[in-house]
């Protein structure tokens, strides 16, 4: 077996490998499970991992499985704190989970406005002391937001940019690609199988080997999906005639029925949470689906009934997405899921 493909992050100099590896997944396996892939995932030759403080377990079976090989990785991760002493707490708990005395790349989790440094007691703040305490190596952020990712971009504050990707992202989202490399930023795609919602891995393969700068980090929770996408990086694929008409199908199809909870629609004037609500079928096949069987979640759900359809989500959607014919399409899916499920939780 060849090495796999390698491409560098931008001005961090961290070498990830083509595929690499999105750790949210493993938090629905057993440790003994999650360790065991892990290790597959090494051994098969994937050298960067991904994760986050909020992947509940997710840290601790990296640290379990990959503690012995650390200086050979590439580790992410990720806080959702807004303040100086939440993003510490965090990273310092992250090294303890993770068995390592620093990460390679820091990112602040799904920002919706730009993290700056001026802020003493803010989250930008934490994350230069915590670079200074040798703790983290490099800072980046994620978004669902297209306009913050831009503007995070252009701030000149971080090393990379993780946004979702995929060959059913809209012209503007793909454009991003391109203005990170302009930046000298790492671009890591997530979401590259759009929620599930694609399902042909040499597609999804082949758009990605258009981009010189973009690393895939694909959500494997199961070995047979690590095999593929290490059989798709041995065979190369590339973009051809049959692959591209497929992929123009696709984006016909698909394109505009995937929501990225972003939040901009929110709120709902009868208080739906369309933000969750609108990917709930993303939720129940790449999260913990557990969490979404209580009572609360099915009430929650259930306010879908109540959609009036004043289409104010739609004109604050920046992705055009008709919000009511998708929401409605989510319960019915959502209701069918917590008929067969809710009574093996």
């Amino acid at each position: 077996m060849s090495e796999l493909k390698k491409i560098v992050l931008g001005k961090t100099g961290l070498v990830a490998t083509m595929p690499s590896m999105g750790c949210l997944p493993v938090q629905r396996c057993s440790e003994e499970d999650s360790i065991q892939l892990l290790q597959q995932a090494y051994e098969g030759g994937i050298r960067y991992f991904d994760t986050a403080n909020a992947y509940t377990d997710s840290e601790k079976k990296i640290g379990l499985a990959l503690a012995d090989v650390r200086k050979d990785i590439v580790i992410s991760t990720k806080s959702a704190s807004r303040t100086k002493e939440g993003v510490l707490a965090h990273i310092e708990n992250s090294l303890k989970m993770m068995k390592t005395d620093y990460i390679d790349l820091f990112q602040f989790h799904q920002v919706n406005y730009v993290p700056t440094p001026e802020d003493p007691d803010g989250a930008y703040a934490g994350a230069l002391e915590a670079k200074e305490r040798g703790w983290i190596r490099h800072i980046g952020f994620t978004s669902h937001q297209i306009g913050i990712a831009e503007d995070c971009i252009d701030s000149g504050l971080f090393e990379t940019c993780q946004f979702p990707f995929s060959y059913i992202s809209a012209d503007r989202d793909i454009a991003l690609a391109e203005r990170c490399k302009k930046a000298n930023m790492g671009f890591i795609a997530m979401k590259g199988l759009a929620g599930g919602l694609l399902t042909n891995v040499r597609a999804c393969q082949a758009f990605m080997n258009q981009f010189d700068n973009v690393v895939p980090i694909w959500g494997i929770q199961r070995p047979e999906e690590l095999q593929q996408w290490l059989d798709v990086a041995q065979e190369d694929v590339q973009m051809d005639e049959d692959l591209a008409a497929f992929i123009r199908k696709e984006r016909q199809e698909l394109g505009g029925s995937f929501c990225r909870g972003c939040g901009y629609c929110m709120p709902c004037t009868v208080g739906i949470p369309i933000n969750n609500a609108a990917r709930m079928d993303m939720l129940l096949r790449r999260s913990p689906w557990q969490t979404y069987m209580t009572d609360a979640w099915y009430n929650e759900m259930q306010k879908i009934n109540n959609c009036v359809d004043c289409r104010i989500c739609t004109t604050k959607c920046p992705y055009g997405l008709d919000q009511p014919s998708l929401l409605r399409y989510m319960l019915k899916d959502y209701n069918e899921f917590y008929r067969t499920h809710k009574d093996l939780v």
